[in-house]
């Protein structure tokens, strides 16, 4: 039976790193995915001279590309300020409506609890706060009347929930026949993309590494978790 799945990124590109195959593989299978990205991306640039709205709209551009190559029909953009995302009410009242609003089964996105510093690039502030505030929106917030009552929308409990850039996972997806389809959806993000040679032989290297732990070809990890 088919389900829905709806993945949360702090900025365009995030989600496609972290579970992209996974989501090409869940899409083949006939469930649908829908993406939520928290931040604009308007900082993910080095060109000066390059407008704040051109960066944001050459962004969400981006993104929809990518998706669209997954198989992802739905994008929805929260727009909070790029680099500057904090786990506000006011965050997770956004979140929340849009759980209510797509009723998914699973939701994924960043884990919460990665908190062990040991690399800049996955534990940005910006995924750290994204991910805490997309957890707490989940429980209980997003299943409780309880909470954000004038959103005047049915609250929603999820199954499952699935973290990735996890250091404690328990579930490997097989993305073995959907590891082009990762890497062309990272490709979709130009403007992030300094050489597709160094990308493809990074991509596939963490993929195979990923895989070689559960004696796939290649996969993707996360810490699942179960709410119902």
């Amino acid at each position: 039976m088919s389900q829905k799945f709806l993945v949360f990124s702090a900025h365009p590109d995030d989600a496609d790193f972290g579970c992209s195959g996974t989501v090409a593989q869940l899409v083949k299978e006939g469930n649908e995915v829908v993406y939520c990205i928290v931040s604009n991306g308007e900082k993910g640039t080095h060109k000066v001279k390059v407008s704040r709205q051109a960066i944001i709209s050459l962004r969400e551009k981006e993104q929809r590309a990518a998706a669209g190559i997954l198989g992802v029909k739905k994008v929805v953009f929260l727009n909070e300020k790029d680099g500057e995302v904090e786990n506000t009410k006011a965050l997770r009242k956004k979140i929340v409506k849009v759980i209510r609003q797509c009723r998914p089964d699973v939701v994924l996105s960043f884990d919460p609890v990665n908190l062990v510093f040991d690399n800049f690039r996955r534990y940005h502030r910006d995924h750290r706060q994204a991910a805490e505030a997309v957890f707490d929106a989940i429980f209980p917030a997003a299943g409780s009347d309880a909470f954000f009552k004038e959103l005047k929308i049915k609250p929603h409990t999820i199954k499952e929930a699935w973290f990735f850039a996890s250091h404690s996972p328990n579930l490997w997806i097989d993305i073995s026949k959907t590891i082009n389809k990762k890497i062309e959806a990272l490709l979709a993000h130009a403007s992030q993309i300094s050489s597709e040679k160094e990308l493809r032989k990074k991509i596939s290297g963490w993929a195979k590494e990923t895989g070689q732990e559960k004696h796939l070809k290649y996969a993707e990890k996360f810490r699942k978790l179960e709410l119902l």
